[in-house]
């Protein structure tokens, strides 16, 4: 899209280095059983790219030799990568924390029905994406029937024990706004949350994540096409909070897309940004060196202004 690429040629993000490298996010493959009108993969359930297991090695491999502490799993719906399990019970045995970023209905799925027992089981960490807490709201992003079938999977999730205390099972939300505007609060909108979910449908998780919609891929088309999308990046731009910068996800995590390639974040890899700035085209995961990534910078552009407006947003929630 010209008016997408022109904006993100003339980025005048700060310039930001790498810490320590301790999360890598796998991207699995972009099929989905959803199409969300904000989702900035394109994901569907006509997409093809789904990651080999060759490349799920390489990344055990990664965790391996470089002491990797999180595995952050990604898609589409990771889950629908025929190694998805391989995957989570070969990285839970070397004691690595698995995050499944999971879009709830895919618990309903046909092949799937046993998905949640399996996610208990091996103790991983859902991050479920619930984008407010009325029905009419997230069918309206999601397509309708998604809030009762998100639900369905909440409440399974809920009777394994997941969201419960002292459970050990860990539930985290995922909100993020309908349009173009910045998140609310964190801290009062997870309080509503609780609220509305506990009150209503009997249903308890642990954190909410506030995260600001990017302006890449279908929701920049939607902003274009409605004429919004300068706006939106100038709301951005204004609401830049420079203390947001030490905390940005991308200093302690590489991105992983399905054939393997790194980048420095997933909205990067969605923009076809390789790893590092200035650095080679681009680097496969194989041939990484952890230690050489401490201290490098890391490939910024205009779109990165959506980690850093306001309270800060990032895979993990707002940062401040």
């Amino acid at each position: 899209m010209a008016e997408t690429e022109t904006m993100r040629l003339l980025a005048d993000f700060p310039e930001i280095r790498r810490g320590r490298l301790t999360t890598v996010q796998a991207n699995l493959g972009y099929v989905c059983n959803q199409t969300c009108f904000h989702c900035h993969v394109n994901a569907g359930p006509n997409r093809k790219e789904v990651m080999q297991r060759e490349t799920i090695e390489d990344i055990l491999a990664l965790i391996g030799r470089a002491g990797i502490e999180t595995l952050d799993l990604t898609g589409g719906a990771p889950e629908l990568n025929p190694h998805f399990r391989h995957l989570v019970t070969s990285a839970r045995a070397m004691g690595v924390e698995v995050l499944d970023r999971c879009n709830l209905t895919i618990l309903s799925q046909p092949g799937q029905e046993d998905l949640a027992e399996f996610l208990a089981a091996n103790r991983v960490t859902v991050v479920a994406s619930l984008p407010c807490y009325l029905e009419e709201n997230v069918d309206a992003q999601r397509g309708d029937g998604v809030f009762e079938n998100s639900l369905s999977g909440l409440r399974r999730l809920n009777a394994l024990g997941y969201g419960r205390p002292g459970s050990g099972l860990e539930l985290d939300l995922v909100y993020n706004p309908q349009g173009p505007e910045l998140p609310p609060p964190q801290d009062s909108l997870e309080r509503a949350y609780h609220e509305h979910l506990a009150t209503h449908y009997g249903i308890v998780f642990n954190r909410l994540f506030s995260i600001a919609n990017m302006p890449i891929n279908r929701f920049a088309k939607t902003l274009a096409r409605k004429g919004e999308y300068n706006r939106y990046m100038q709301t951005l731009r204004l609401a830049h909070q420079e203390a947001n910068l030490e905390q940005v996800m991308c200093r302690s995590l590489v991105s992983v897309d399905w054939q393997g390639f790194l980048y420095d974040c997933d909205f990067n890899q969605m923009l076809h940004i390789p790893l590092g700035a200035g650095g080679p085209p681009r680097r496969h995961i194989r041939d990484l060196d952890p230690l050489a990534l401490t201290g490098a910078p890391i490939a910024v552009a205009d779109h990165c202004y959506g980690c850093t407006a306001g309270q800060g947003s990032s895979c993990g929630g707002a940062l401040g």
